[in-house]
């Protein structure tokens, strides 16, 4: 069941040149000087029930003014929105408390205006305050609360009702790593009881944790949608374009969509695992010994070269990436139509399943200075335990056990 539509938003302002012509226009006076400022065009998505969807988009692409648009607290200049069930929002820092009020106060205030009776506030409150575990500052105004004490209760107040829908704008980002841990748990038990989630971060590792599906908005517009790995790999591609910089998806035979960026200044031209033997693997077994040789070849001279390479599990989280800047050997001065062999080994410490590698060759410690290229998806492999006892997880930690009877 679709619990929220979003049909063809669009959300202007007029701009006036001065106040003059501002109230002619109240009063259909003259014609008014007057430019468009476009914030959304033509934006279109649905969220089901038990759905989560990422938004992602770089700042000022109009993120934060469609959630507000879906919330209410904004209408659009065209299109229609529509919703069933109640919605639990955190839009801003504090969801508007009031900071002469106690926290308990404010949780009072807030829930009635999304509707809640005394009495449902009364059932919660005990909750409400546990979750938030901030002690004795419940009971004192808000304005000598840290911006991480203000979230731990806004969270608490928007999650304790158990929402249809729950939506999310970059809030819990200011929250210590014990609180965003302990939310983003609360979110995949509320996900399991059927609630939704929109849910809008710059963070890649939380998107692809929480999300569904991704929409990727740039310039006002839906740029991209699609699963959350595909979507943030083509946002991490966008955010290093530059003039010159191609972006390209394509579908692999497994049905995965790869993503390659840069300038194509300089390429992967061969990549492969190898075992100790020298031969060309696809399986390996955990904690097996690998060398994965990588062949570059420069197309245009080059004044710094440096490779990373990433190694990812099947939901697209990176378990370990390093590069040539930080081993300190960064090549100097290549000539074009040169050709280099990058050959890395290491044991295989991961737990079983199927990952990825990805690759990036750019001038020194990140894409964002010069990419040549970025290639998700340049191999997969897989991981099986043919030789260890049965342990769970994304890593090989072999533990000593000593026990003692004492």
């Amino acid at each position: 069941m679709k619990l929220l539509e979003v049909k063809n938003i669009f959300k202007s302002y007029k701009i006036y040149s001065s106040e003059l012509y501002r109230i002619l226009n109240w009063f259909h006076i003259g014609k008014s000087k007057t430019e468009e400022l476009k914030i959304l065009q033509d934006i279109s998505f649905s969220l089901s029930s038990g759905e989560s969807v990422g938004i992602v988009g770089q700042n000022g692409a109009g993120k934060s003014t469609l959630l507000k648009l879906i919330t209410g607290t904004l209408k659009p200049s065209a299109g229609e929105i529509h919703i069933k069930g109640k919605i639990s929002a955190i839009l801003e820092l504090g969801m508007g408390f009031h900071p002469d009020m106690t926290g308990r106060q404010n949780v009072y205030n807030s829930a009635s205006l999304m509707g809640y009776s005394i009495e449902d506030i009364n059932s919660q409150i005990d909750h409400i305050e546990q979750f938030a575990e901030i002690g004795h500052y419940f009971d004192e105004p808000v304005r000598i609360y840290s911006s991480g004490m203000q979230v731990r209760v806004a969270f608490s107040v928007a999650t304790s009702f158990n929402p249809a829908i729950l939506i999310v704008d970059e809030a819990l980002s200011v929250g210590d790593a014990y609180f965003q841990h302990k939310c983003f748990e609360r979110i995949k038990e509320l996900k399991k009881q059927g609630m939704s989630l929109l849910f809008v971060s710059h963070d890649k590792g939380a998107i692809l944790a929480l999300c569904d599906r991704a929409i990727l908005i740039e310039k006002g517009k839906v740029l991209k949608e699609g699963k959350p790995e595909e979507t943030m790999d083509y946002y991490n591609a966008l955010i290093a374009q530059k003039e010159g910089t191609q972006i390209i998806q394509n579908k692999l035979s497994n049905g995965t969509t790869t993503t390659i960026s840069g300038t194509f200044e300089a390429q992967v031209v061969e990549i492969g695992l190898y075992d100790t033997q020298g031969k060309n693997i696809e399986v390996i077994n955990v904690e097996q010994n690998v060398t994965l040789k990588v062949l570059v070849k420069a197309h245009k001279d080059i004044s710094s070269l440096v490779l990373g390479y990433g190694i990812k599990d099947r939901l697209g989280q990176v378990m370990f990436g390093t590069n040539t800047y930080l081993t300190n050997q960064t090549l100097k001065e290549i000539k074009k139509g040169e050709l280099y062999e990058f050959c890395i080994t290491f044991p295989i410490l991961l737990g079983t399943g199927e990952y990825s590698i990805q690759t990036a060759l750019v001038d020194a410690n990140t894409h964002l200075s010069q990419n040549y290229e970025w290639k998700d998806f340049a191999l997969m492999f897989t991981v099986v335990n043919l030789t260890k006892p049965n342990f769970v997880g994304l890593i090989y930690n072999e533990p000593t056990i000593n026990i003692h009877r004492r």
